[in-house]
This record gives structure tokens, C-alpha cells and sequence, in this order.
């Protein structure tokens, strides 16, 4: 019980003194987050639309494949990534290991799996919905994958956000890919890993409050700006 109230207290010094390192820590994981879940989402989002669409042959395999996919071991999916960055894999030269660009490209391999399977099953109960209609109309694939996630842009919404937050709590793959180098590629969940390895519970507590609120803050900015909950609407 000490070690929450001491961590609360940690958080609320670090917050009201305005340390730089933790707004410079909490900017750069909020960054990598939101880069690799729009890259994501530009991925995960027609495809999930497009396989609720579409019917071709092994379109079942193709899903479950999927599904499984968003159980994929983070550190597993880091060290893919890292061999692939190395200097001996074939992305070496891009001399990319190290950086926030890699933490980017890890978190981007194990949302998209996470964000295409929620859109899948959203698309498909809206496919059900609206397939005699866009069929009737004679309307495109690209037609009515554009039109099911117009009008199936909130669950879209639950997706991303549902992508943000197996993102920024992300710390496996990071750390392989990312080194937590101070200044460099250090967020708040490698921060934690940090502290709670040198024994200082109190700060690694309080960085893990400050990454909770920053996480609540995102979801309630994003659902104002959508408009998803206005007064007088159920």
C-alpha cells in the first residue's frame, strides 16, 4: 500500500514540477503510438472491410490466420524485426535498429492483426445489413468497402483505440528493437521496466499512472472530436 500511495505521489511531483525527461519520454511514446496505429489502420482497415466483402476460395483460412495473429508473443515479434534491421539482415543498411522508426514498424506488426480482426467482425454484421441494398445498386467492391466504413466509422473508432492501447503499453518489442537508449528511443513503458529493475517502485508506479492517464486522455479526446456520444442520442 505504501508503494501505490508513494508511486501516486511520484506522479503527481513529476506532473506539477513539469520534469522535462518525463514530458519528453511521454511525448515520444505518444508519438510512437499514434504513428504506428494510423499506419495500422491504413493497413488493417480495407482489409478487414474487404475480406467481410469479398468471398474467394481459402477466405476462411485467410481469417482464422488472422485471429491468430493477434496472439502473436511481442518479443518474438521484436526480435523478427530486430534480425530483419540488423546489419546482417536485409534492412541493415537502412540503419534503422535503434530507433523510433523500428519501434514504429514493431508495433505496426502486432496491432494490425489486432485492428483488422475487430474490423472484420464489425464490417461483417454491417456487410449482412447492407448487402441486398449495395448489390441491388450494382455498386463496386471498392464502392462498398468505402461505403461500409463510412457508415461503420465508429466501430472503426473502438478498433483504433482498441490498437492504441495494445500500442502504448507495449514493452517487449520495443525494448528489443528500441535499446530504451536515453534521449533516444526511452518510452514510458521501458522507463517502468527501468526503474522497477534498479528497486525505485515509487517512480516506476508513478510513470505508470502518468501512462494510464495519458491512455484515458487519447480515448476521451478521440471520442469528442468523433462525436460518438452527443447528448440526446442512445
Amino acid at each position: 500500500m505504501n508503494d501505490i500511495t508513494e508511486g501516486l505521489r511520484a506522479a503527481f511531483w513529476l506532473l506539477v514540477s513539469f520534469d522535462a525527461e518525463l514530458w519528453e519520454i511521454s511525448l515520444r511514446s505518444l508519438k510512437v503510438s499514434l504513428s504506428a496505429v494510423v499506419i495500422a489502420c491504413a493497413i488493417a482497415v480495407p482489409l478487414g472491410t474487404w475480406l467481410a466483402v469479398q468471398r474467394f476460395a481459402f477466405r476462411r483460412t485467410v481469417i482464422a490466420v488472422m485471429n491468430a495473429l493477434m496472439g502473436l508473443p511481442p518479443v518474438v515479434v521484436g526480435l523478427m524485426v530486430y534480425i530483419l534491421l540488423s546489419r546482417s539482415g536485409p534492412f541493415g543498411v537502412l540503419g534503422l535498429l535503434f530507433t523510433p522508426t523500428a519501434m514504429v514498424i514493431a508495433q505496426v506488426v502486432i496491432i494490425t492483426p489486432l485492428i483488422a480482426s475487430i474490423t472484420h467482425q464489425a464490417m461483417r454484421e454491417l456487410w449482412a445489413e447492407y448487402h441486398d441494398l449495395l448489390i441491388s445498386l450494382n455498386t463496386s467492391k471498392w464502392q462498398r468497402v468505402r461505403t461500409l466504413m463510412w457508415d461503420g466509422r465508429r466501430a472503426l473508432l473502438t478498433a483504433a483505440l482498441a490498437g492504441f492501447g495494445r500500442a502504448i503499453g507495449e514493452v517487449g518489442a520495443i525494448m528489443v528493437v528500441g535499446g530504451n537508449i536515453d534521449h533516444a528511443t526511452r518510452v514510458l513503458t521501458t522507463a517502468i521496466a527501468l526503474e522497477t529493475g534498479k528497486g525505485d517502485f515509487a517512480l516506476a508506479l508513478g510513470l505508470g499512472f502518468v501512462l494510464i492517464g495519458l491512455a484515458v486522455c487519447v480515448s476521451l479526446v478521440t471520442h469528442a472530436l468523433s462525436q460518438t456520444e452527443r447528448r440526446g442520442r442512445w
